[in-house]
């Protein structure tokens, strides 16, 4: 076949009339993202997808959803994972055939560890070429796709005929929201995106994602009689809990219960709340072990939480025994509380709802629970939670102390910021020292599968659904050396959005894992690089930080008021040491040599 050579024409010359079409089955996906209200499909274009992207660029013209281009496959993916938890609605990435699905894979597997909805559509070559050898070829007879993405999905097929496409869609658009929520993948064939398909007008979206209120009665029943048989109550809030917080909270208030978070659950509590002890787990506070470790508790709820490695300091006992209630919307989760006193399974909202009918009762007839502690004292970021080394939080030496820096942005970062943690020792420094009083859910991490350079993608993803909320990416410097070009995507969309480094010349977590485990230094250091410039290099502004001074002077309103995003290049002492050794001895105790980042 041959193919008459076009010469190239610039952006402002090339064509955007409408191209005549009748529906196809493209279309018909993009129908039913647009009746569930996704604005947004992230991808990377490629030959296999065009169709897809076809039936993107029609809606766009029509105001409906439209397509964000990442500069790679795993950063779209993230970017989909960000775009759901600032909305709410179910994050969409597609990619083409072969090394597009391919790239996408981490970012998949990242959803499916945070429990994230995530809808994945990849291409295939077309029908007749499967077996061939084709170019790309990524069907069951070549590299194939739906085995790879076999482990990482709730739901996970290849549809083989465009009469197959919409009870696949509905399948798979259904599991992504069942619990736990994750990622649910289609694999469509180019020519079945291309074919014709009538799209019907009665699409009841609300029925696909609908949230049953279920609960167990019984278990309910059992767990107010032991709330009337104890007097100390100790509540375990993990990430899973979401707008349920508030009912929980209120039970906090009406048994006067302490209460600690995992590091993930921190996004949804006050920290500053008279109450709160801390975070329990990776890089958390010597007053939460404390509290869990009181021979007076006689009760620990721990409420929304898959009891991983990093929310339980290596699932020790000090929360995993038979003072243990657990309760939870997923009932794979209950596998690592087998100790537990009480299961109670259902939908976290209701479950308290339910609860707080008979607590409010009692609390009206005098009864009260002995739980408030009212010994703690303030840390220098205002909250209760027993800091290490807090005279570091306020050091004026240079180079800028990791510890400083945290407290600062805890000062200086406005409530409604949406903040994006990443990787590493950002985990560790902002799971310890960056308090905040917002309980909305807007402290954002992925601690489940623990990818590098989630939070560049994840940052992008929510501020692009949302470009009004003051969004912040906190990464440090070898996270970002992963994905740096996709900081492009956010100035080609006009993002208002701050990407702060953490620049030590160092991959933070292998240097001091290697320190504190004894083992061989190697493999942690970095060039040392100028990330301010770079990012001006992409006609980006950029911002060196490197003392204090510096610090304080710097005014994050009016950078989050900008027309595009700026990169701020903060210099930090690579010395100080983070408080993760709690799980550097876990790792000893497993046999592991180093804590990967």
């Amino acid at each position: 076949m041959m193919f008459n050579v076009l010469p190239f024409a610039s952006a402002d010359t090339v064509s955007t009339s409408p191209v005549p079409h009748q529906d196809t089955c493209a279309d018909l996906i993009v129908e039913y993202l647009a009746r569930m209200g996704i604005t947004t499909v992230f991808g990377v274009p490629g030959g296999a997808i065009e169709p897809f992207l076809n039936a993107l660029a029609r809606s766009e013209r029509k105001g409906g959803p439209r397509l964000v281009v990442a500069r790679h496959e795993s950063g779209a993916a993230f970017m989909a994972d960000g775009y759901y938890r600032e909305t709410g609605k179910m994050g969409v990435v597609c990619s083409t055939t072969g090394p597009g699905a391919t790239n996408l894979l981490t970012g998949v597997v990242s959803a499916a560890a945070d429990e994230i909805p995530m809808l994945v559509i990849t291409a295939q070559t077309p029908l007749p070429k499967f077996g061939k050898r084709a170019l790309q070829e990524s069907s069951c007879t070549a590299v194939d796709t739906v085995g790879i993405f076999r482990y990482a999905t709730q739901f996970n097929t290849l549809i083989s005929h465009h009469e197959q496409l919409e009870t696949k869609l509905v399948s798979a658009i259904m599991a992504a929201h069942r619990a736990p929520n994750g990622p649910a993948h289609i694999s469509i064939p180019a020519d079945v995106l291309r074919a014709p398909a009538t799209i019907g007008p009665n699409i009841h979206n609300d029925l696909l994602i609908h949230n049953f209120s279920l609960f167990d009665e019984t278990a309910i029943g059992r767990l107010c009689e032991k709330l009337g048989n104890v007097e100390n109550i100790v509540v375990y809030i993990g990430s899973g809990v979401n707008k349920a917080s508030q009912q929980i909270m209120e039970f906090i208030t009406l048994t006067g219960a302490s209460f600690v978070t995992s590091p993930m659950g921190k996004s949804w509590v006050d920290e500053k709340h008279p109450q709160y002890h801390g975070v329990f787990g990776f890089a958390g506070h010597e007053s939460a072990n404390a509290l869990l470790q009181d021979p007076n508790v006689d009760l620990i709820i721990a409420v929304g939480t898959a009891l991983s490695e990093l929310g339980t300091n290596g699932w020790k006992g000090d929360l995993l025994n038979n003072k243990l209630i657990h309760i939870d919307s997923s009932i794979e989760h209950f596998t690592r509380s087998t100790m537990a006193n009480l299961h109670v399974c259902g939908n976290i909202d209701t479950i308290f709802n339910r609860l707080l009918v008979s607590v409010r009762e009692v609390t009206k007839w005098g009864r009260q629970w002995n739980t408030h502690r009212k010994n703690h004292v303030r840390n220098i970021n205002g909250g209760y939670a027993t800091l290490l080394e807090p005279e570091k939080g306020l050091s004026n030496a240079v180079p800028l102390k990791p510890q400083r820096l945290m407290c600062q942005l805890a000062k200086k970062l406005p409530e409604e910021t949406r903040i994006f943690i990443d990787a590493g020792n950002s985990w560790a420094w902002a799971t310890h020292y960056l308090t905040r009083s917002n309980s909305d859910g807007f402290y954002r991490i992925a601690m489940g599968y623990g990818a590098m350079a989630w939070s560049i993608g994840a940052a992008i993803g929510s501020a692009v659904a949302n470009r009004n909320a003051p969004t912040i990416c906190i990464v440090g410097d070898g996270s970002y050396l992963m994905s740096a070009q996709e900081i492009t995507v956010a100035a080609q969309q006009h993002l208002p959005m701050v990407f702060l480094i953490l620049n030590d010349a160092a991959m933070g977590m292998v240097l001091h894992g290697q320190r504190l485990g004894n083992q061989e230094s190697i493999g942690w250091e970095l060039n040392s690089i100028n990330y301010a410039a770079l990012a001006q290099a992409m006609g980006i502004d950029g911002i060196v930080i490197e003392t204090p001074t510096d610090l304080d002077e710097l005014d994050f309103n009016s950078l989050f008021n900008k027309t595009g995003p700026t990169l701020v290049d903060v210099r930090i002492d690579r010395n100080e040491v983070p408080p993760m050794g709690d799980r550097v001895k876990s790792l000893a105790i497993n046999g592991s040599a180093t804590p990967g980042s």
